[in-house]
């Protein structure tokens, strides 16, 4: 049984994430908060398998509740809850080492697979956000040099990495290279080994810090 931890200052939207996730699909809600000053703590002493989280909240928020998780190897992952205004606090949320983003209202079902699919170490990216998230991120000024580390990836492993930044799917990054999809997850499976990467939304940060994607959202050449 999957253990969650739910973080938002509306009651309701707490009582109403309860609801679904414990009477609908089973989950475990082993606690929750009001605001992000008591995340750390709270995860704690409870040891839940996901942290749900709210961004805009009084006293500590989302992004600095996310980065003080993050900052113990041990935690466990955070799926962020946002709304359509959230752009920039959405991209601070990723660097800080949010797993994914979720809208709030979405279908049940998505938000059951979105909190499985990370408390199960994956990352879930929004498709109705993930295009606004990117676009923060491209509007950012470039770094001034590429991140040292990418230098340990194959050019393809890098042109693959780059495609991730832009948003793309491991099917439609196997397309344009004409690959298939058992190379294409290999390629992701090794660059996530080489760079120690969590996930796809960590990939989507990294891109962009390192240069590799640049604020336009074009890649360089190979």
């Amino acid at each position: 049984m999957i253990r969650v931890l739910v973080v938002d200052d509306q009651e309701l939207v707490r009582a109403g994430l309860r609801g679904i996730l414990r009477q609908r699909y089973g989950f475990d809600i082993v606690g929750e908060c009001p605001d992000g000053s008591g995340v750390v703590a709270a995860v704690r002493d409870l040891v839940p398998d996901i942290v749900l989280m709210d961004v805009r909240m009084p006293r500590v928020d989302g992004v600095a509740a996310t980065a003080a998780l993050r900052a113990d190897a041990t935690s466990p992952p955070v799926l962020v809850l946002t709304t359509f205004d959230d752009d920039e606090i959405l991209a601070a949320a990723l660097r800080a080492g949010a797993s994914g983003f979720l809208l709030k209202g979405v279908p049940a079902e998505d938000l059951h697979r979105a909190v499985r699919a990370v408390a199960e170490g994956g990352a879930w990216l929004d498709p109705a956000v993930t295009g606004r998230v990117l676009t923060t991120y491209r509007a950012a000024p470039p770094p001034l040099a590429t991140d040292p580390r990418l230098d340990v990836l194959t050019a393809r492993e890098r042109e693959v990495l780059a495609r991730i930044g832009q948003g793309r799917t491991n099917a439609e990054i196997a397309a344009e290279f004409v690959l298939g999809a058992g190379t294409v997850k290999t390629h992701v499976n090794h660059l996530f080994a080489k760079l120690h990467l969590r996930d796809r939304a960590a990939a989507v940060v990294l891109a962009f810090d390192s240069g590799l994607v640049s604020p336009r959202g074009g890649a360089p050449p190979s």
